[in-house]
């Protein structure tokens, strides 16, 4: 059987953290903040951990 592939887009986004929880950037973080509000460019910055429903799919895609 061969072996598994990791989808590498998924790979390039979300992270693993030592106690194998998955973590992401927020979303509207790249462009465009000049219309954005102060607290919400403080808000979107950084990362957060993906919810419980999205963690299965995407331990597949990363082949865990």
């Amino acid at each position: 059987m061969p072996k598994n592939k990791t989808h590498k887009g998924a790979a390039k986004r979300i992270r693993v953290t030592g106690t194998g929880k998955l973590v992401a950037e927020h979303t509207n973080n790249q462009h465009k903040f000049e219309h954005k509000s102060s607290s919400r460019k403080r808000r979107i910055s950084g990362t957060e951990v993906l919810s419980p429903a999205d963690n299965s799919r995407m331990k597949k895609l990363l082949g865990l």
